[in-house]
């Protein structure tokens, strides 16, 4: 799949599933309960035991009808790993050129953690395709609106603090695509990936109705 293609499927989702568990299993489970509630870019975190090992299965399970991805990547050499078992983006906590670099070697998206605007900044001169704003728990979703009046090109998906009540600030202040993390995924701790399933189809339907809201906002 073409880069742009990638791009515009993660706009067109709005949304990145972060999977993070204490084990392998638990992170296909995870995954699954995801991909069931009808969210399908999924951003497995390397801080996953066997994160390698989750990514082929899940590759192998769904092949491109699911938009995998690799998180935590704090190097050119994971990435590239990564890129090998099937990621088609790459995130990261920071902004590495080496891995941004890599990144475009093999066409597929870099997506590095940035915060302030020069951060965000050095990220774009680097080659990345789409700023992840971390941890963005720490600022209201009005940031992002601050954040774009001085880079109003940087296309920004903030990450951390992400919930169903507050999913349209988000958008409604800039953000091109969001990452869902506890939010979504809490219930698996306890075993309860049904619990997952039904968050992941409130957040699909939420997302849905502030489509809804964008279009008929830009009609004349």
């Amino acid at each position: 799949m073409l880069k742009h293609y990638l791009f515009q499927a993660i706009l067109d989702r709005g949304m990145v599933a972060i999977v993070r568990a204490d084990a392998a299993d638990a992170a296909l489970r995870l995954a699954e309960a995801c991909i069931a509630g009808g969210m399908d870019a999924l951003e497995i975190a390397f801080t996953t035991p066997d994160t390698l090992e989750v990514i082929k299965e899940l590759r192998l399970r769904h092949g491109d009808k699911v938009l995998l991805g690799a998180g935590t990547v704090l190097d050119a050499e994971t990435a590239r790993l990564a890129i090998l078992a099937g990621a088609k983006f790459i995130i990261s906590p920071n902004v590495n050129a080496d891995t941004i670099r890599m990144c475009q070697r093999y066409q597929v998206l870099a997506m590095p953690g940035a915060m302030t605007p020069t951060e965000i900044l050095a990220a774009l001169e680097a080659g990345a395709d789409i700023i992840k704003i971390f941890p963005a728990e720490a600022f209201s979703p009005a940031y992002v609106k601050a954040l774009r009046a001085p880079l109003p090109q940087a296309p920004l998906m903030p990450t951390g603090g992400v919930t169903l009540e507050n999913l349209h600030q988000w958008f409604e202040n800039g953000a091109v695509a969001v990452g869902i993390g506890g939010s979504l995924t809490g219930p698996a701790a306890t075993g309860d990936y049904g619990a997952v399933t039904a968050k992941a189809s409130a957040f699909v339907q939420r997302m849905v109705e502030i489509r809804k809201t964008q279009s008929v906002s830009r009609q004349p």
